[in-house]
């Protein structure tokens, strides 16, 4: 017990810390919140028609772009379910085993009726000793969130979560809107700071909100069109970031096409079927995952499954993949 306490200790300090990129960006928006409608809109610029124009569509994009971002940090991440874990007796018996042979031979008959179709590189069944949990496919360990995530993708500081099955559209829609809020502080607000920058505006408070705001504005616009632009690339692609730089491995061998279905199958499987819900949270979509499945692309589907559907269930969200 001795020993555990400075564990336990600086496992909560590592989580207060986990929320400091969080809170970072927390403040910066509200700033920004401050700096356009208070020292742009109400105190600089003079027509009432600009500034209702202008308050509208801001605080359109802000609620998007908030609603997004709480709805990325705070979505749990999905879980395998406790099919995938070993019966006591196995487990036992794992944990007493010594040679790696023998603990794979525990794990392939654990395996037998798991809808598993990918392999380690050596061609072993995936298991994870720290969650002592077989991973389903497209699930790996996120060692900041100390457990197994389904289809991770990576973690996140900035929204200090993993994003994964569970939030990755939000994710998405959070690159999405975050870059819209900041193409449109950087427009509305060019004009205002040239005409500070020129001296055609009196030097006031406003003056260095403005200016600082689209600086700001225009920085975060190029790194989020970037990470914007990738992860659009890997959702027509549907691979995750960790499959973009290492291939799953199927029983025939690694490909990293191994679950693309087609550029319009793709989309569908990160936002769902209804085109009206892309933008925003489906909640038909989120039921309707409860029986949801990954398909595998045609050419793994050789030599790997005659039906080629992947099932995992995932505990909590009660969604099957």
């Amino acid at each position: 017990r001795v020993k555990m306490a400075p564990t336990h200790v600086l496992r909560c300090c590592q989580r207060g810390l986990a929320w400091i990129p969080v809170i970072f960006i927390a403040l910066v928006v509200c700033w920004s919140y401050y700096a356009y409608v208070v020292e742009l809109c109400i105190f600089t610029i003079p027509s009432i028609a600009e500034k209702i124009i202008y308050m509208v569509f801001f605080h359109l994009s802000f609620v998007m772009f908030v609603w997004s971002y709480w709805k990325t940090i705070f979505t749990r991440p999905a879980n395998p379910s406790k099919e995938f874990c070993l019966p006591k007796a196995e487990k036992e018996q794992y944990v007493k085993e010594e040679r790696p042979e023998s603990q794979q031979e525990i794990l392939w008959r654990a395996a037998a009726n798991l809808p598993l179709y990918t392999r380690t590189g050596a061609g072993a069944i995936r298991y994870c000793d720290r969650c002592q949990v077989i991973k389903p496919d497209r699930c790996h360990h996120c060692s900041a969130c100390d457990m197994c995530v389904l289809k991770m993708d990576h973690h996140c500081p900035w929204v200090n979560n993993c994003v994964g099955f569970s939030n990755y559209k939000f994710f998405i829609l959070f690159l999405c809107y975050s870059l819209v809020y900041c193409l449109f502080i950087a427009a509305t607000v060019l004009q205002y700071f040239i005409k500070f920058w020129t001296n055609e505006l009196p030097d006031t408070h406003a003056k260095f909100h403005v200016l600082f705001l689209f600086f700001v504005a225009a920085m975060f616009c190029i790194s989020i069109l970037s990470l914007f632009s990738y992860h659009l690339w890997l959702v027509g692609k549907n691979r995750s970031t960790i499959e973009a730089f290492r291939a799953p491995v199927f029983r025939t061998g690694s490909d990293k096409n191994g679950f693309s279905l087609g550029f319009g199958k793709n989309i569908a499987q990160v936002f769902g079927d209804e085109r009206k819900f892309w933008d925003v949270s489906n909640p038909e979509f989120q039921s309707l995952t409860q029986s949801f499945s990954y398909l595998l692309s045609p050419l793994s589907r050789c030599g790997v499954i005659r039906c080629g559907v992947i099932r995992c269930v995932v505990i909590r969200c009660g969604v099957m993949l």
